[in-house]
């Protein structure tokens, strides 16, 4: 993928599909690296999926043969000198406490680090196709810390959809606002 940000789209979508209610999305930016962190509390997967996982001819969809969100993403952190891991709990062992969490490091002053991107697209594009689940956005930087959790902006708008367009531009608008206050730029 061009950019990490469809990464972070893709592997989001699976906490989705694993049914999961809160998903975390946690950046955090040295002046050298780049971690990145997705935790959900969806159903898990069983120990032999997670052994198989990032093998492109591993996937649970029932419409194609092969999965390449995980081994893409995987690919690019090792291209970069860096790593992919899953930890996961089913929620058949562990009825309380399931969930997967993947993290990625990348070495950001290595030729075949892939840009971050449109995060920001990216977050609001999650808001939008599931509201009903928490999302938790976080990017910490050298310059300051970025952050978003869908329970607060609920809190305040009542009974009005997150997936509200209005609402949409605003939690737009303000990430955009953020990353201004702390002058990132991807």
């Amino acid at each position: 993928m061009k950019e990490l940000s469809l990464n972070i789209l893709d592997i989001s979508m699976n906490s989705v599909k694993a049914h999961a209610d809160e998903v975390s999305i946690i950046l955090t930016e040295t002046d050298r690296t780049l971690e990145i962190k997705i935790k959900d509390n969806g159903c898990g997967m069983k120990k032999e999926l997670l052994q198989t996982v990032t093998d492109p001819f591993t996937t649970t969809r029932t419409t194609r043969k092969v999965g390449l969100g995980i081994p893409f993403f995987k690919l690019a952190a090792e291209q970069t000198g860096g790593y992919l891991t899953i930890k996961s709990k089913h929620e058949s062992e562990f009825p309380d406490d399931h969930g997967t969490e993947t993290t990625a490091l990348f070495y950001k002053d290595h030729l075949d680090f892939t840009p971050l991107g449109d995060v920001i697209s990216t977050v609001v594009t999650l808001i939008q196709g599931s509201p009903d689940i928490r999302w938790v956005f976080v990017h910490k930087t050298p310059d300051g810390e970025i952050s978003l959790d869908t329970d607060e902006i609920k809190a305040v708008l009542g009974e009005v959809p997150l997936s509200t367009p209005d609402v949409l531009v605003w939690i737009s608008e303000d990430l955009k606002e953020q990353y201004r206050d702390i002058g990132y730029h991807n």
